[in-house]
């Protein structure tokens, strides 16, 4: 039986019992692999940036409404805070802080300042544990800068809720007819002026 010839274009038939390069379809398998990898990546980043604009939403939302903390929230930090007066105007908010530390754990040092950034003297102190204010207290009198300190429980401010200012006592007021002696209604030191009839003419 005569060899069959065949045409090759490219390359050569490979011979019975030569091994195949198997390369290529191993490459394909990597690439596959590396593009599963990329897209679990690229999801992973997408669900990020959309729980960071989440965040910041919510963030802003809070700054825009004053109003976003509720009361009952606002009473429970008060009842864990105290009111610092006599504050040094040197001092910092570390210095508070490291004053109060034997009290409990402090949370923040709020000190106020006024429209120019200057320090008003006074200061709120938070604390995490509700039983630390009344170690607070008792460091009331106590020196920081050589300036005694006037701690107390904070108070809690209630919206639309003010203190009525005192009046003075007027023995006058809801009696519209009693006026005082020598009081008159045309002035200081006046009278009312009489005016003569005027005759008619004829």
């Amino acid at each position: 039986m005569e060899d069959e010839e065949h045409e090759v274009y490219g390359q050569e038939i490979p011979v019975d019992g030569e091994d195949v390069d198997m390369s290529g379809a191993g490459d394909d398998a990597a690439k596959l692999q590396e593009l599963d990898e990329m897209k679990r990546r690229l999801k992973e980043m997408e669900e990020e940036a959309a729980a960071l604009r989440e965040m910041q939403a919510k963030v802003a939302k809070e700054m825009q409404d004053p109003n976003a903390t509720t009361s009952e929230n606002k009473e429970e930090m008060d009842a864990r805070s105290v009111f610092v007066g006599n504050v040094d105007y040197a001092c910092t908010p570390e210095e508070v802080q490291q004053h109060f530390n034997s009290c409990g754990t402090v949370n923040r040092v709020t000190i106020l300042t006024d429209k120019f950034g200057q320090p008003k003297g006074f200061a709120y102190v938070e604390f995490v544990e509700v039983e630390a204010v009344q170690e607070a207290v008792k460091l009331n009198e106590s020196e920081l800068h050589g300036r005694q300190l006037k701690v107390a429980p904070k108070r809690t401010n209630v919206p639309g809720m003010k203190q009525p200012r005192g009046r003075g006592f007027n023995p006058y007021h809801g009696h519209p007819y009693m006026r005082p002696y020598g009081y008159s209604p045309y002035g200081y030191g006046r009278f009312p002026r009489f005016r003569r009839p005027r005759r008619p003419y004829f």
